[in-house]
């Protein structure tokens, strides 16, 4: 019994003497990593000193970097934001960061000239093919395009700060600096796709590419053009979910290889149902990729009256729409039989017909006939009801019913198309034959809110006017 007893109390102690080491080993399981960014590759000292110095200063930004693809290259924050001394687009703000004292990390020996906008033109130094695609496409040169067709510019019935928090955010401002060199609040903070930088370009790649993870999977998913392409106007994003396409996207999305090297990614391979993207700008079969949104269209369904993309005169396509129609079905033909694909267009072309022949010629024809009567005034836009009627028939009702059409949602084709666009139809034919018939003036809203823009057009777009 005594031996028993003592092997116990040994046992005990021993026990008690292993229990804090068992304590310490459990707990360092259960405390949290820190993941640590170690930089082992050659990389400047400038550089380094950007990396550490946003790092501890932009623990966001850092994050990005590190986990996007540019990291995994060994592309830093020099290799897109380094600029001339000279270049209109330097920061000088930035020059201050190396005249600080309680930061190792800047010193003067670090010191280099960077933009703080970074701009396809910085993009084009790797990715030339990219770039220039990207320039020539409707994204690009869309603020151009919104200036010569856009009354709320063009008859300044807007305010510039209107414009520049809502317009201007998905179509993109002129970026300008005050006095000090910072860029002004009217124009920044901007990544509108058709951006007009101080170093030239058009554009922004971080549009759908967005800082500082700029993701090829992003970029890919429908959310990222539904940024911009949503609303009454344009809801391509709405459509899209609306859609076979969209509802396939929304069961199986969550298997789709996101992934795939640039050039690679394949239908039926990585992705069940096509993204915007996929058809818009991914390559399959013979049609490669691109960054130019204006290939692959054979109509231009945002315009009043529905053109060839080479005939929309505020932007002139430099293509041949049959060329481009084909590459578009050699898309659809990798999930789509021949018949399915050509009876689908069959219908667009359709819909385009009876829009234009239909409804939009007829309107035109009479909203014409009242400006040259003089019974409305064509001084300025939106301040006569009937204007607003005749504006919403093609740029809401009409382009829905068109964009429906062509992406397959039957739902905005006629409940939010077409059947929007009869009554508008009808309203607006009966106030303007009456307006004829009994010679009388439209009516005007004399206060009309905040019609303040600026109507000179951009010099920086179109040259001294």
């Amino acid at each position: 019994m005594k031996k028993l007893l003592f092997c116990t109390v040994i046992s005990a102690m021993l026990f008690l003497l292993a229990l804090p080491a068992v304590v310490s080993s459990q707990a360092e399981q259960d405390m949290a990593k820190q993941k640590e960014f170690r930089i082992e590759r050659s990389i400047s000292e400038a550089g380094v000193a950007c990396i550490q110095c946003h790092k501890q200063e932009h623990p966001g930004i850092f994050g990005d970097w590190a986990n996007s693809r540019h990291a995994n290259a060994n592309i830093t924050c020099i290799d897109c934001h380094k600029a001339e001394q000279t270049d209109p687009d330097v920061s000088k703000e930035h020059f201050q960061q190396y005249e600080k004292t309680d930061s190792q990390w800047g010193r003067k020996q670090y010191r280099v000239p960077v933009a703080g906008v970074v701009t396809p033109k910085d993009c084009s130094r790797c990715h030339p093919d990219e770039a220039e695609q990207y320039k020539r496409s409707k994204h690009a040169n869309t603020l151009e395009i919104i200036w010569k067709i856009d009354p709320w510019l063009n008859k300044g019935m807007n305010s510039d700060f209107e414009r520049a928090s809502g317009c201007f955010y998905c179509h993109g401002t002129v970026l300008e600096t005050d006095e000090e060199g910072n860029l002004t609040p009217e124009t920044w903070p901007n990544v509108g796709v058709g951006r007009m930088n101080l170093d030239g370009s058009k554009g922004s790649c971080s549009s759908c590419h967005t800082r500082h993870r700029f993701s090829v999977m992003e970029a890919r998913k429908p959310q990222a053009c539904g940024q911009c392409h949503l609303g009454p106007d344009h809801p391509q994003i709405e459509i899209y979910t609306e859609s076979k396409h969209g509802a396939i996207y929304d069961s199986f999305g969550d298997e789709y290889n996101w992934d795939a090297a640039p050039g690679t990614w394949s239908p039926g391979v990585d992705y069940r149902a096509p993204t915007c993207a996929s058809c818009h700008m991914s390559g399959a079969g013979s049609t490669r990729t691109t960054h130019d949104v204006t290939e692959r269209l054979s109509w231009e369904i945002q315009a009043p009256l529905t053109v060839r993309p080479s005939d929309f005169k505020a932007f002139p396509a430099k293509t041949n729409w049959e060329v481009e129609r084909k590459k578009m079905k050699e898309i659809c033909l990798q999930c789509h039989g021949n018949n399915w694909v050509d009876d689908h267009y069959a219908t667009f072309d359709k819909v385009v017909e009876e829009y234009n022949e239909v409804y939009f010629k007829p309107a035109r024809d009479l909203m014409n006939e009242l400006y040259e009567k003089g019974l409305v005034d064509d001084e300025k836009m939106f301040d006569e009801k009937i204007e607003v009627e005749y504006y919403e028939l093609w740029h809401h009702e009409g382009r829905r019913a068109r964009m429906g059409a062509a992406m397959m949602a039957p739902d905005y084709t006629w409940w939010h198309g077409f059947y929007e666009v009869k009554h508008r139809y009808n309203s607006f034919m009966k106030k303007g034959r009456e307006l004829i018939e009994h010679n009388k003036k439209a009516e005007k809203a004399p206060d009309f809110p905040n019609a303040t823009g600026r109507t000179t057009r951009p010099e920086a777009i179109f040259g001294s006017q």
